[in-house]
């Protein structure tokens, strides 16, 4: 039989078959137009040539209005760990041939899992952790027969960005309550004997009032895991400025139950019973980025920041000739070595690991009275104090350069005094009135959870507990390394303006210019003015050369 004439090829694929030369005709005709069609391209005609890279790099520094990607950065969040808790210990007895009512051999439950965290580089932000909200390892198996041990539960590594501050809220920890607890009744007599539905696991087939009456053995204090050991002392503070080798223990997980054979004695030869795993702790914590980006872009709405990012990396944020095209920061990477032959830029950090990329925040514009909390109010003000060099980008084409650049160092110095002023406030309220002979009352909220051992005296023992946290302590900005990048330098009647910007950074490091914040101990080193043309790609090389100077410092 010949390879046309199959019974179902006619019907799969019409056009080899002979007979049907309608079908056939037509398909070929599909076919043939669709070999014919060119896809639409706006960088190339019908007769020229096939697109450069020069064209591709034009495409992506001059997309379409809807050709971007929506950010998702995320740089304060609240997380709920949930530690896992222990397996139930088994009930089993020994049964083989010729023992038919053997010993018991119940195993032990497995402990719960544990939640860790590392700082690793390559991660910006916080949002893959901050959409998950609640964190739970896994729990240990319950025990087996055979005194086989029940299996640990699964761990949790929390992947967090270097810079990120962890610092905790809250926490609940059953086991270390039941422990205080008992050391609260050490004087009282404890009963013998009593069954507690949440520590005791009965025999199959048996009803809690068949041990009604029955004496139960002594609970035994309460245990934790050996990871209980490296777990990082409550309250949590971790500040990680740098990748940690090993991860940090935050939460361990709870021990299992026992099995029946830790209760055989002569008062019970053959246990029918074995104790309940522990429940896992809870901590509440809330995790900050401390560095937000190694630079960070600074200027007034639509002064091309979000094309200088384009132009200075892969990413794709949203370009647009309105004002407010950015809502929220976008990261992007320079690369400086991509391990394919020799790198681009050769620079270490200050650790001496080589420095292969640095992160730019591109950070939404600023207008006039920011620190007043109008535009997109304080919340982006603060992203400018985390990032470790400032890059104000000007607009050349948009009035004097000067002005702009003195107007976004005011709203900077207004802000930053406003966090002084926050800062003075915290520290007097943590203030406390000591006297030798009498109590010491602490001011403002501390006086409301003053909380004494002895009736007769007013010391205070615990501080506050709330569930906001106090803002993070950053860098003044004043004293942070900077730089001027003047951007569409490309366009006509703009050299004027540059000089003006270059004559007024040169005064200011020869001295006989004020530093535009008009602060104290303001950074005073070398300035520069970097003319580029962003959305052409000119002149965009030395950035990452001037950027990596400063991070080196």
């Amino acid at each position: 039989m010949s390879r046309t004439s199959s019974t179902l090829l006619p019907f799969l694929y019409p056009c080899f078959e002979c007979k049907s030369v309608g079908i056939s005709t037509t398909v070929r005709r599909a076919l043939n137009q669709y070999r014919l069609r060119k896809p639409h391209s706006t960088l190339s005609t019908a007769h020229g040539p096939e697109p450069t890279e020069q064209h591709a790099a034009s495409s992506h520094l001059n997309p379409a209005p809807d050709d971007y990607a929506r950010s998702v950065f995320t740089d304060k969040c609240q997380l709920t760990l949930a530690a896992g808790s222990g397996g139930h210990g088994c009930i089993s007895f020994l049964r083989e041939k010729f023992i038919p009512d053997g010993p018991a051999n119940g195993g032990d439950g497995g402990s719960g899992g544990n939640i860790f965290i590392q700082a690793i580089r390559g991660e910006t932000s916080l949002h893959k952790l901050a959409r998950r909200g609640i964190i739970k390892a896994g729990r240990g198996k319950n025990g087996q027969g055979k005194a086989k041990g029940g299996q640990r539960g699964e761990d949790v590594l929390l992947q967090v960005p270097v810079g990120t501050v962890v610092r905790e809220i809250t926490r609940r920890d059953p086991v270390a309550e039941e422990e205080q607890q008992r050391r609260d009744n050490a004087s009282e007599d404890e009963v013998r004997g009593q069954w507690r539905r949440d520590k005791w696991i009965l025999y199959p087939s048996s009803t809690p009032s068949d041990y009604a009456m029955a004496e139960f053995p002594d609970l035994q204090r309460s245990r934790k895991s050996g990871f209980a050991l490296s777990q990082v002392p409550a309250p949590i503070h971790l500040d990680l400025p740098q990748p940690t080798e090993a991860p940090i223990l935050l939460a361990a997980g709870a021990v299992g139950g026992l099995g029946n054979p830790h209760f055989v004695s002569k008062t019970f030869p053959k246990p029918k019973f074995a104790t309940k795993g522990d429940p896992g702790m809870t901590v509440t914590v809330e995790l900050e980025l401390k560095l937000l980006a190694d630079v960070g872009f600074v200027g007034l709405p639509n002064a091309g920041k979000s094309t200088l990012l384009r132009a200075m990396s892969r990413s794709r944020a949203r370009v647009g000739s309105w004002a407010f095209t950015t809502l929220q920061p976008n990261i992007g990477t320079v690369v400086l070595d991509n391990h394919q032959g020799r790198p681009h830029l050769s620079a270490s950090r200050a650790t001496g690991e080589p420095r292969t990329y640095f992160s730019v925040a591109d950070i939404p514009g600023l207008i006039p009275d920011a620190h007043k909390d109008r535009g997109l109010g304080l919340g982006f003000l603060r992203h400018v104090e985390r990032a470790q060099v400032l890059a104000f980008v000007v607009d050349l084409g948009a009035g004097d350069a000067v002005v702009a650049l003195k107007n976004l160092w005011r709203e900077l110095a207004a802000f930053e005094n406003l966090r002084s002023m926050e800062t003075n406030v915290r520290t007097e309220s943590r203030m406390v009135d000591w006297k030798a002979f009498g109590s010491s009352i602490s001011s403002a909220s501390a006086q409301d959870a003053a909380v004494a051992n002895n009736k007769n005296s007013g010391f205070v023992i615990n501080p506050p507990s709330s569930q906001h946290l106090p803002d993070l302590l950053y860098k003044p900005i004043s004293t942070k390394p900077w730089f001027v990048v003047a951007t569409k330098a490309d366009l006509d009647g703009t050299q004027d303006n540059f000089a003006r910007l270059q004559e007024y950074l040169q005064a200011i490091m020869a001295g006989d210019e004020a530093h535009p914040s008009g602060l104290e101990n303001s950074w005073l080193g070398k300035l520069a003015t970097i003319p580029v043309s962003a959305i052409r790609g000119e002149g965009i090389e030395r950035i990452p050369e001037w950027t990596v100077s400063l991070l080196d410092d």
